[in-house]
């Protein structure tokens, strides 16, 4: 498959494997990266270009035309995610209007598909189980910020003939996973032999291995499919069993101590997705 891919946010937690998926499939990647980073890039076979900005969300339209030049196909995985911040930060703002540049970009450099990438919290999530055809209630700045730019290029770039693609991400965890989160702070609390402060677990989700997702995204990204897709497992799974699954390859069960933190009242009680593809309306061409 002789594609040429562009990646943002490539040293990310989900880039990283996005471009190692890409590579397994010897599609070329050329990588935007912030200077001294590209030591975080997974090594690849494959790297086409190298090309490193200190703000890339501040970059302009004509900044990423020159950047996406020669690419079949743009995987946008670039935004804030710094844990307990990123929910309710304004940088959400500059990620999105970086993200509309990114495509205006890559729309004036004849991109034919673009990949942008989302999130479950989107949705309405008052239903517990949702599909493509769940209706939006981003309830953040950071789900608002992504649905708006989901709404403003599922419009721009079929009709401008750049096949589109948003998929929206669950629960992931895996490797190289913030250290904050909650599997390698399990893993962490664990492996000293400490306990492990938890909330009652009584929270179902839809966890997947970021490796997985980063397989169900290129998968999708070289398909034909427009529209959104989901990203994950659609298993059902509370906090606390995934707690103890863990806890279990320690023999450390008793280490769990749930209710040790109050239940955050915000949190929906059940997030599980349904992978199937919704088509666009327009579609390019």
């Amino acid at each position: 498959m002789n594609l040429r891919a562009l990646v943002t946010g490539g040293t990310g937690f989900v880039g990283r494997q996005i471009i190692g998926k890409l590579s397994e499939r010897n599609i070329s990647v050329r990588a935007v990266v912030r200077p001294q980073s590209e030591e975080k890039l997974p090594v690849a076979q494959a790297y086409e270009r190298i090309i490193r900005s200190a703000k890339p969300f501040d970059e302009d339209a004509e900044w990423w035309t020159a950047a996406c030049r020669g690419v079949d196909l743009v995987i946008h995985c670039a935004w804030y995610s710094e844990p307990e911040l990123y929910l309710q930060s304004a940088v959400n703002i500059d990620c999105l209007r970086g993200t509309l540049a990114v495509a205006r970009g890559a729309q004036a450099a004849r991109v034919s598909r673009f990949v942008g990438i989302g999130t479950c919290f989107e949705y309405d999530l008052d239903g517990g189980v949702v599909s493509v055809d769940t209706p939006l209630r981003p309830l953040t700045p950071y789900a608002g910020a992504k649905a708006a730019a989901y709404l403003a290029l599922s419009q721009f770039l079929p009709a401008s003939g750049v096949s589109f693609l948003w998929c929206r991400l669950f629960y992931l965890y895996g490797e190289n996973e913030h250290e904050r989160r909650l599997v390698p702070y399990l893993r962490r609390q664990l492996s000293a032999g400490l306990p492990a402060a938890l909330t009652s677990g009584a929270q179902v989700r839809d966890y997947l291995d970021v490796r997985e997702a980063a397989r169900q995204i290129v998968d999708a990204s070289v398909s034909e499919s427009c529209g959104t897709e989901n990203i994950c497992s659609e298993k059902p799974i509370t906090v606390r069993q995934m707690a103890e699954r863990i806890a279990d390859e320690y023999g450390r069960r008793d280490l769990l101590h749930f209710g040790a933190r109050p239940d955050n009242p915000m949190d929906p009680a059940c997030v599980v997705g349904k992978r199937c593809v919704k088509r666009s309306t327009v579609d390019a061409g």
